[in-house]
């Protein structure tokens, strides 16, 4: 079949439009033929417009590239001239506060994180090898058992257990598989293994918990090996870390607790939707805590997150789960308890970070004239069954505070004051000293628990 002299060129198999019909079949009329130059032109104009379309983005992407090397080229010259110079004098500072919020640059990542998380238990290089060297010798050990059982009939640990290769070999190579640089025979695979190893016999009653190998893994990537151990195990001694890797029930119920405070001021909506479909902060923060969003958001996303964690504490992990919630609000809203679930498990892989670090900025961290640690501090927990009726929860709150079972007037005075209860998950209540104060007349220095 021989193709008709075209004013312009055919785009692929689209031209066959143009085409006359087989002999075997009805020739088209003039005004079918004029239908298909014209729906022809239309397909390449559209082709073109499309094209224009993409080759402006491609543009606008490369001036956004050469906008943020050049800003990372004038941040870093900051950085390393007047900022880590005067570490202790500046840091606090408006100017580099508003300097890290845009992001530390990559050369210099490991050096402000290890400056901000601190050496506070005074560990050295030589200690990271004396571990390191005691790891290696468990290890050997282990490897010389034949299986697990073996391990429980000579009365090994659980942690000890938790230690082994074996299951810190597992985690790492789950560890940012798309990298293919902590997995076996990868440039990072041994480091990795020996800072977690190290770890393990450094604090034996922590011991391996899965997680711990995607927060050793980004420390790697920004700082030597035994720096990384450093700001590893000085990392995880933070209060909230250790709270949730020693799964310290108590503290982790609290830290819930003022998240859903923050949730409800700042998402009301989605709030109620969670609540309605009995989504509890347990379901998703736990990973985002265990891992520090690194296993969740893109690698420089999480990074940019991390930059955020080491100037502003405990608060900036938070209120980062805040803002993903933020971000995906709507689409959160129109999903189920399974499928919120499983979509805050597994965030999109495009994750963009201007969008999430505007909804973070957007995340107001105040409530009643209180910040995050004021409001995680003043929460007292107290559990009961969630068949119990209100004067059962005063009861159990004025026996907890007064010490005494005597409560018939408190009851009086504190009938209609039930809304003040801030309910978390099922069978779980909060009472926070204000309203305490209000309740019983009291107002105590520190968390009573129960």
């Amino acid at each position: 079949m021989r193709r008709k002299n075209l004013e312009f060129e055919p785009l692929s198999t689209t031209a066959l439009i143009l085409e006359d019909r087989p002999p075997n079949l009805p020739a088209k009329s003039e005004e079918e033929s004029q239908r298909h130059r014209q729906e022809y032109s239309e397909m390449v104009a559209g082709a073109k417009r499309r094209e224009m379309k993409e080759a402006q983005k491609k543009k606008r992407q490369m001036k956004e590239r050469y906008r943020q090397e050049e800003n990372i080229a004038n941040s870093m010259v900051i950085w390393n001239t007047e900022i880590l110079p005067n570490w202790e004098s500046m840091r606090n500072t408006r100017r580099v506060r508003d300097l890290w919020w845009q992001g530390v640059p990559p050369s210099i990542r490991g050096k402000v994180w290890s400056l901000a998380i601190g050496n506070e238990l005074n560990i050295t290089p030589e200690l990271y090898e004396i571990f390191l060297s005691r790891a290696k010798e468990k290890w050997k050990s282990f490897s010389e058992t034949s299986s697990v059982n073996e391990n429980e009939e000579c009365g090994v640990s659980l942690a000890d257990r938790e230690s082994s290769l074996d299951l810190i070999k597992l985690d790492i190579s789950r560890t940012f598989p798309s990298l293919y640089i902590f997995q076996k025979g990868g440039p990072y695979h041994d480091l990795l293994h020996s800072v977690l190893g190290a770890y393990t016999c450094y604090r034996p009653d922590v011991g391996y918990v899965q997680g711990m190998s995607f927060i050793a893994a980004v420390l790697i990537l920004n700082l030597e090996e035994a720096d990384a151990f450093i700001a590893f195990a000085n990392l995880l001694n933070k209060p909230c870390q250790m709270a949730f890797f020693r799964v310290d029930h108590d503290l982790m119920l609290k830290y819930f607790a003022a998240f859903e405070v923050f949730f409800e001021e700042n998402l009301p909506k989605l709030f109620q939707h969670f609540q309605n479909n009995s989504l509890t902060p347990d379901f998703y923060l736990i990973d985002w805590i265990f891992t520090l969003y690194s296993k969740s958001l893109p690698l420089d996303v999480a990074c940019r997150v991390w930059d955020v964690f080491c100037r502003d504490g405990e608060e900036a992990l938070f209120r980062t789960g805040l803002g993903i919630l933020r971000l995906y609000q709507d689409v959160l809203l129109q999903m189920d308890f399974i499928h919120s679930a499983q979509f805050l498990s597994r965030l999109p892989e495009n994750t963009p970070a201007h969008a999430l670090f505007s909804c973070i900025a957007n995340t107001q961290m105040i409530s009643n004239n209180r910040r995050w640690n004021q409001v995680r501090n003043t929460y007292i927990y107290i559990f009961i069954s969630g068949n119990e009726s209100g004067n059962d929860v005063i009861d159990a709150a004025a026996t907890t505070v007064l010490g005494s079972d005597d409560v018939s007037e408190t009851l009086k005075r504190c009938q209609s004051s039930l809304s003040t209860l801030t309910r978390t998950s099922a069978g779980q209540l909060w009472l926070s000293p204000d309203v305490l104060n209000v309740l019983f007349e009291v107002s105590p220095n520190e968390p009573v628990s129960c």
